[in-house]
């Protein structure tokens, strides 16, 4: 008997175009060992992305495979358990997966002794994000095979997470904006160069750190009902999305209002189960406050780690916006009074019964990754999984 483990070095969370890697040990333990040296085969890794779709909404197209290793290998794989697929068992398609690597053959491990290898794979840049949408949902896994002499294949599974930031393969937005470092005194030679995880943590920072405030007049038919400043368009995930709402100027009295962080997915034409189908929406936070007679106001919307910014594939289109509701009076609502001797005090009695109409207003923002190792200490999946061989 041998324990096969895998353990992904850097954590779940990865950009795609970065660089995976995974430590695979294989174990003999001393209690369980016959006192002979136990044998392996082959062992041999392969990156895969698995799409489902919901089948009541989506029709795949003739060709979903975006991504798949050389015809040679594809014509070798079959349905034994003698062949190593990596997708084997799995729901849905396999539209991503990397030529196999051989991590051995035919290894021999005595008792109480352990061997590791290292495997190690670049995720391409056009892979899809993992995502786990109502119609559509991408997942990607490390697969290990392992195989005994005449006995079937096992499996190791470790499951991980790549989100995408488009424009990474091109220059960085820092190009030409910093130059300090080449006349930096200190500094010998060439000046480094930064690694993808680097260049994309400084694209990040640039996009989300500018403040450009955009603001934007409310009405409804009876008037002005609010004025909405967003202080930047782009946010990261785990930021605070924050803005003002101004009543000062409003004409129509403002009872309440909501703000609810959404995403819609829109689902291809040539996908689309019926033509007419309209895309879904999830809700994530919310900012509800009772704002009559006030002047100012502040929303707050926090932008959870595990949720997938904005992409596009062949299949799905994943966008965000912020989701408005005003509640207003349709009437003028009596005012209170305000005693002139400040030592007396006043009650104001709300109306029993108001006429309301509700003003709805959607405003598109755009949300773009974080940096992994933010998004990993905060990941709910292991980075580790163990099997029997």
């Amino acid at each position: 008997m041998i324990d096969a483990s895998a353990y992904l070095i850097r954590g779940t969370t990865f950009l795609a175009g970065e660089v995976i890697q995974c430590a695979i040990t294989f174990t003999c333990p001393e209690a369980t060992s016959t006192g002979q040296p136990e044998a392996l085969a082959w062992a041999s890794a392969q990156l895969h992305c698995q799409c489902n779709v919901s089948e009541s909404r989506v029709v795949l197209p003739p060709q979903p495979l975006t991504r798949r290793p050389s015809e040679e290998w594809t014509q070798i794989q079959s349905s034994s358990n003698t062949s190593f697929a990596a997708s084997r068992g799995e729901r849905g398609v396999c539209i991503l997966l990397t030529q196999p690597k051989i991590l051995f053959c035919d290894l021999r491990i005595k008792p109480g002794e352990s061997k590791t290898f290292m495997y190690t794979e670049t995720i391409p840049r056009d892979a899809p994000p993992s995502y786990r949408g109502q119609a559509v949902k991408y997942s990607y896994k490390v697969t290990i095979g392992v195989q005994r002499i005449g006995s079937p294949i096992k499996l190791i599974k470790v499951p991980f997470r790549v989100m995408v930031l488009y424009g990474l393969g091109e220059a960085t937005l820092m190009d030409g904006e910093d130059q300090t470092d080449s006349s930096n005194p200190f500094l010998e030679g060439d000046k480094p160069q930064n690694s993808l995880l680097d260049r994309a943590v400084q694209i990040l920072t640039t996009i989300t750190s500018r403040k450009n405030p955009n603001s934007y007049n409310i009405t409804n038919s009876q008037g002005v009902v609010a004025k909405f400043c967003l202080f930047k368009p782009a946010f990261k995930l785990g930021e605070d999305i924050v803005g003002t709402i101004d009543f000062s100027d409003a004409s129509a009295p403002c009872l309440q209002y909501s703000v609810v962080l959404q995403c819609e997915e829109h689902i291809s034409e040539e996908c689309r189960r019926r033509q007419q189908q309209s895309g879904t929406l999830s809700s994530h936070s919310r900012h509800q406050e009772f704002c009559l007679h006030l002047r100012h106001s502040h929303m707050l919307l926090p932008i959870p780690l595990h949720v997938t910014p904005a992409f596009i594939t062949d299949i799905v289109c994943l966008r965000w916006r912020l989701h408005f509701e005003f509640t207003t009076a349709k009437e003028p609502i009596p005012e209170h009074g305000i005693p002139t001797d400040q030592s007396e005090c006043a009650l104001w009695q709300g109306p029993e019964n108001l006429n309301v109409d509700t003003l709805v207003w959607n405003l598109p923002i755009k949300i773009l990754p974080t940096n992994p190792l933010h998004a990993t200490s905060f990941a709910s999946s292991k980075s580790s999984n163990i099997v029997v061989v």
